[in-house]
């Protein structure tokens, strides 16, 4: 007799929560958004009360910024954009979700790079370098590319029609690579000057990488139908 209430029981739940999912009516939100990694828009597909498929494409967002590493002044230029594809989780099937997915990041910055001193000698793994004969340093760092998992939160009201203001908050795995030469080529002819070149690749690396994620911040204004 038990066993057969609580096949009852079961069976009655699993006809609800399949009435209650074909009774929601989906909804489709668009986007048009700024944040973190650039300008751009993303469509997000409700399709349960408590889920929804969201994709995402930004881009145009550029950062320039100076830092210093062992007597060379670099400038690096950052270039911004990104796409994801990610599922959103509503617990309370509000406007509160939780995230999770792929994010296909590409933040990567063009790096020049002069000596500290008023342009005379580089140091490169603690050996001194004329900057007249080798020329300047130059090269790519990349903070993150390829495909990398993302977890975030935000609040959308996917749930109603109309306008919304839409924001989200998350970070993705960063993938840290540096890339350097000179201008005038001298690494390629001096072993030494390419193994210290080589080092200084790895500093810069260690320097970028004490920050294993990228936030991503997102804000918008939405429009459900």
């Amino acid at each position: 007799m038990k066993k057969t209430l609580s096949l009852a029981v079961s069976a009655a739940t699993v006809m609800m929560l399949a009435n209650s999912s074909f009774a929601y009516d989906n909804k489709v939100s668009v986007s048009a958004i700024a944040g973190t990694t650039g300008f751009g828009a993303d469509a997000s597909w409700r399709f349960h009360e408590n889920l929804a498929v969201t994709a995402r494409y930004t881009d145009g967002l550029n950062l320039d910024t100076d830092f210093n590493e062992d007597g060379v002044k670099y400038n690096a230029d950052f270039d911004m954009k990104a796409s994801s594809l990610k599922m959103d989780y509503f617990p309370f099937g509000g406007s509160f979700f939780l995230s999770a997915g792929i994010m296909m990041p590409d933040i990567e910055a063009n790096v020049v790079g002069t000596p500290d001193d008023g342009g005379r000698t580089y140091e490169f793994n603690n050996n001194p370098y004329n900057a007249a004969a080798i020329g300047s340093v130059v090269g790519t760092a990349t903070v993150s590319d390829g495909t990398q998992p993302y977890v975030g939160l935000g609040w959308r009201s996917s749930h109603q029609s109309g306008f919304s203001f839409f924001s989200e908050f998350g970070v993705v795995a960063t993938n840290i690579d540096v890339s350097l030469s000179t201008t005038n080529g001298f690494e390629n002819i001096d072993p030494r000057l390419q193994q210290d070149i080589r080092a200084e690749e790895q500093k810069l690396k260690d320097d970028i990488d004490k920050l294993p994620v990228f936030p991503v911040a997102v804000l918008g204004v939405t429009y459900t139908f």
